[in-house]
């Protein structure tokens, strides 16, 4: 009985490689961000225990019927996770401060310059089209998105995407603020702006998004699947007559497919097929969109502070891309840092909210340019 268990051993032994004793490591890092560091908690910490799960010897977790591999079937391989996931973003996104200042597009639309450029950069690299644009879509700086467009076109490269599209997310706070500082002025950094007194109708609010719906997937009809799952959200959120589904669909919903989500992906984290150049390449590439993207929005905002006179602050548009609400707060703290009470909150997260709809149009435009159904 002994020897039989010890024989037992010794054959998970055997199967440990340099490899999975990596991937072992980058689950404990995962692990420090989220807990230590509180880096996008919700879905490195998961994430991290796909990949150390996924990386055990001859764990039975990725077999036919193992739990991560119906996860990764059910969830990721037919979209649902992701698109379940902009419901629940939807949910949560007030529109106001974009409705209120409908100028605030352009700086969106400035914001996922990156995606392109890096799509171009990859490709220039030898990666294949749906490689480099899978690659480009980290720019968005928006996981679902990045998930969904990656899902289609590379789904081998699903996981070093995935990771390094929720890594950049969280760590926003980190790389923005140097290039904000590097592309702007002391002088366009203090530019105060004077809140709208517009008041947005119930009735705006609630025409918002089945007009954004029917004009986006009209024009982009890929991006239907996203467009539609984000403003179904805010569509009952605005609506106020479903106010147990709007709840469900940010809380209790959007934390069980996040949980799963974070394992799925994790699962993809293999160390054989994880640790090779070409993830070295996408890492280094996502960052390069990411710094892209904020340096196309800081110019987009520079471009509008020339036009309105120099009464409109080139941070702004640094928030241009779709790191909701994140890139919006930092927009406030970079501000403050030379001017304590300049209060630009409210410009960014309308510039935020932007950068939302746009990176998932940008997402529909790839898919579109790529062929994928």
């Amino acid at each position: 009985m002994n020897a039989d268990l010890i024989s037992r051993l010794l054959v998970g032994v055997n199967h440990v490689t340099w490899q999975s004793l990596v991937m072992l490591a980058i689950a404990g890092l995962l692990f420090y961000l989220a807990i230590a560091k509180d880096y996008e908690p919700l879905l490195l910490l998961p994430i991290g225990a796909g990949c150390l799960l996924a990386n055990l010897p001859l764990s039975p977790m990725l077999a036919e019927d193992g739990l991560l591999k119906v996860l990764y079937d059910m969830g990721i391989t037919n979209e649902m996770f992701p698109l379940l996931i902009f419901v629940g973003i939807g949910a949560l996104t007030d529109f106001g401060p974009l409705l209120e200042n409908p100028k605030m597009v352009l700086v969106g639309a400035a914001g996922q310059f990156g995606i392109f450029g890096t799509l171009l950069l990859a490709l220039a690299l030898g990666f294949t089209k749906n490689e480099s644009a899978s690659i480009g879509i980290i720019g968005a700086i928006d996981g679902p998105t990045s998930i969904y467009v990656s899902g289609k076109l590379a789904p081998h490269m699903l996981g070093p995407i995935t990771v390094a599209a929720y890594s950049y997310m969280s760590l926003v706070p980190i790389i923005m603020p140097p290039i904000m500082r590097l592309l702007t002025t002391k002088k366009e950094r203090m530019i105060r702006m004077p809140y709208s007194q517009r008041t947005i109708s119930r009735t705006t609010r609630i025409l918002f998004p089945i007009v954004v719906t029917i004009i986006v997937g009209t024009l982009v009809p890929f991006a239907t699947p996203l467009i539609g799952m984000l403003m179904l959200g805010n569509f009952m959120k605005e609506s106020g007559a479903v106010e147990r589904l709007t709840k469900a669909s940010s809380g209790e919903i959007a934390n069980a497919v996040t949980l799963f989500l974070g394992l799925a992906i994790g699962s993809t984290m293999v160390g054989v097929t994880f640790l090779k150049p070409s993830t070295l390449a996408i890492l280094i590439l996502g960052i390069l969109a990411f710094t892209f993207d904020t340096a196309a929005g800081l110019m987009c905002g520079k471009l509008l502070k020339v036009i309105s006179g120099g009464k409109f602050n080139p941070l702004i548009g640094a928030a241009g891309i779709s790191a909701f609400p994140m890139a919006a707060r930092v927009v406030q703290r970079v501000a403050q840092e030379d001017d304590f009470e300049n209060f630009l909150l409210m410009h960014a997260m309308g510039a935020n909210a932007a950068g939302q709809v746009a990176s998932v149009v940008a997402g529909g435009v790839l898919l579109a340019l790529m062929g994928a159904g």
